[in-house]
């Protein structure tokens, strides 16, 4: 197993002994070869959010990010989100672009598969945040009510980034789920940023972008429970 800087994975997690799992291994060897010539960020997920492949530049998006136990981004995506407080810096919106709709699909996620012990550990990690819990729970109903359950999408979604290439800096990116049906045969989908030009107008006004370090204990968006 080869890693990159910062945990994140060049090639496939291994997978058990048999012909079925040599081919599939064989498949993800190749489909790493194809990921590394894609010049935009571009990861390969499980259902629980458990990175299985990055290209290079996903990986220089978030090369800048200090470490932490449990929430690297080349480990589990979902966790970088929501817990890691480096996050916000390269995450714009991190809140209301990134967070929430992670959360929404966070519900749905452990609705299809209640019994996953990842899931089931990001839960028991959300219960122990009050605050986050408390976007769990209430924040993301009430933001779905506000915004339609459209907002919650990830494919066709425009979010916006901080690269650390100065070249793109603060930039919109479009985010596209172009699996193939062998990939999401495995269970896994794949995710790709693909970065916008400067100058080009985004479907929807946004509040200014902030980068600044934050922690899940930092969601402001979320409403009291009596509301």
């Amino acid at each position: 197993m080869a890693y990159q800087a910062g945990g994140q994975r060049s090639v496939p997690r291994p997978v058990p002994d048999s012909l079925e799992a040599q081919e599939a291994q064989a498949y993800l060897l190749d489909y790493a070869a194809l990921l590394e010539s894609v010049s935009f960020p571009s990861v390969v997920l499980d259902h629980g959010w458990d990175v299985v492949l990055t290209n290079s530049a996903f990986r220089k998006l978030f090369g800048g990010v200090g470490p932490h136990p449990s929430a690297m981004p080349g480990d589990n995506f979902l966790r970088f989100v929501l817990f890691h407080p480096d996050a916000a810096t390269v995450l714009g919106d991190h809140e209301s672009s990134w967070c929430l709709p992670m959360l929404a699909h966070f519900a749905t996620a452990v609705e299809r598969h209640a019994q996953d012990r990842g899931l089931q550990s990001i839960r028991r990690d959300i219960a122990q945040d009050p605050i986050m819990d408390a976007a769990y729970r209430h924040g993301v109903p009430h933001w779905l009510r506000t915004v339609g359950p459209g907002a919650a999408r990830h494919d066709g979604a425009v979010r916006p980034l901080v690269h650390p290439d100065p070249r793109w800096g603060a930039v919109d990116c479009r985010v596209v789920d172009e699996t193939p049906d062998t990939l999401r045969d495995l269970g896994y989908t794949r995710m790709t940023l693909v970065l916008r030009e400067a100058g080009r107008p985004s479907e929807s006004p946004r509040r200014h972008r902030r980068s600044r370090r934050a922690t899940a204990g930092h969601l402001s968006v979320v409403p009291s429970p009596g509301r």
